[in-house]
């Protein structure tokens, strides 16, 4: 069996997007299918037709050229239309069974024009709906023309295609409901974790907790990308009243993005600068040296459409770990914590709620155990990467017309 799969961008780009594909693409591997992988033109200035990276092999597309690739949303098209030739070549030279587009739709599309020149079946993944997100980036308006324009197109697809995945419950009941696509067609391939990547009971690296002045503090920590969705502003705005409490409370923010001078203000504004530090980016194999620093892992993710429907990576990470976490209670927090259990849940928003749920948590540090244990039990038994790409297996056996899948 072996599947094409069609990306907007992939590793050494480091994103959820290309650490979920890279899990999937070698966990596939592990089960013996044969995958081949393309990007699309949003991977970037390529200097060659064909990169490899971490033992996985992609064919890269050129960035789309022409006059039609300048102008505002018809440059979408010239990335539809570059990738399809590209892909076109790569089909032809691979001839995979399976074309499997992942999101945005602006791949499936690719992919679909494809698979019907070559008669290939095309399996779609949605990881998101991308107009919901480009709301969160300031680059569209909710329910505006391009957001209208992503959402037909992402429905097309899903009508089109012969089959489609998504990441979570929240996205296939969306789907269902307002795009008209039978639930017979959908199948969720949760996010996931490779269990053996994480280990519980790290030490604490005592010199950078010094450094960093958290040395004998109690730590709130949040380490990923500073969107405006992940709501860490309210996290700096709870601070305050918890300081009131606990003095010896600390926020550590470990990442970078957006919002970094608008968090940075906002602590200076709140009079907190000195109890929050900001370590800017970090390389990846240092991350975890921050994670042992953190006494609580906070993810305060305002609520909208984006952050109910779709399920993150971070809390699974932090399970994985045995972390103690709380978290807003958002249609994505609430398909992977259960509180009181795996996690704390508090009002999305609600800065008020977020210093409760840390205050008790931190005044009860005989719970932690029991919370820890259950967190990494959920992973292991339900969100590793063998059980959820074992989900594949009958989306492609239906489609492989006969071959082993």
């Amino acid at each position: 069996m072996r599947i094409l799969h069609v990306l907007d961008h992939s590793i050494p780009l480091h994103s959820g997007y290309t650490f979920r594909t890279r899990s999937i693409l070698q966990q596939q591997r592990a089960l013996g299918w044969d995958t081949c992988h393309i990007t699309s033109s949003k991977q970037g200035d390529v200097k060659q037709p064909k990169e490899s990276v971490d033992g996985l092999d992609f064919f890269r597309t050129p960035p789309a050229s022409g006059l039609m690739s300048r102008v505002p949303v018809l440059n979408q098209l010239a990335v539809i239309d570059s990738l399809a030739r590209r892909l076109l070549e790569v089909a032809k030279e691979v001839k995979p069974d399976i074309l499997h587009a992942h999101s945005p739709a602006l791949n499936a599309m690719a992919a679909l024009r494809v698979g019907k020149k070559l008669g290939i079946p095309v399996v779609y993944e949605i990881r998101a709906f991308w107009e919901d997100a480009a709301v969160d980036h300031g680059t569209s308006t909710e329910w505006g023309m391009r957001y209208r324009l992503t959402r037909a197109m992402e429905t097309y697809a899903l009508r089109n295609v012969d089959a489609a995945t998504t990441i979570c419950e929240g996205l296939r009941s969306e789907i269902i409901a307002t795009r008209g696509i039978p639930a017979s067609k959908l199948t969720v391939i949760p996010n996931a974790v490779n269990i053996e990547d994480f280990s519980v009971g790290g030490e604490k690296d005592s010199a950078m907790a010094v450094k960093l002045g958290l040395e004998g503090k109690a730590v709130l920590g949040f380490i990923g990308s500073f969107y405006a969705y992940e709501g860490l502003d309210v996290l700096l705005q709870a601070l305050p009243a918890m300081l009131q409490k606990n003095p010896d409370i600390r926020v550590l923010l470990v990442g970078g993005g957006p919002q970094d001078a608008a968090l940075k203000a906002q602590a200076q504004a709140l009079g907190v600068q000195d109890q929050v530090s900001f370590t800017g980016r970090v390389p990846h194999s240092e991350v975890q040296r921050y994670y042992d620093l953190v006494d609580v892992l906070v993810y305060p993710r305002l609520k909208m459409r984006l952050t109910d429907l779709v399920t993150p990576l971070k809390p699974l990470e932090a399970m994985a770990q045995g972390r103690v976490l709380v978290a807003s209670d958002v249609g994505g927090h609430k398909e992977l914590i259960e509180h009181g259990k795996t996690g704390m849940l508090f009002k999305a928003g609600d800065p008020q709620a977020l210093a409760e749920q840390v205050l008790a948590l931190l005044s009860q540090p005989q719970q932690w155990p029991a919370m820890r244990a259950q967190g990494r039990h959920f992973v292991e038994a339900e969100r590793n990467w063998a059980a959820s790409v074992a989900r594949y297996r009958p989306v492609y056996a239906a489609l492989s017309k006969g071959k082993t899948a």
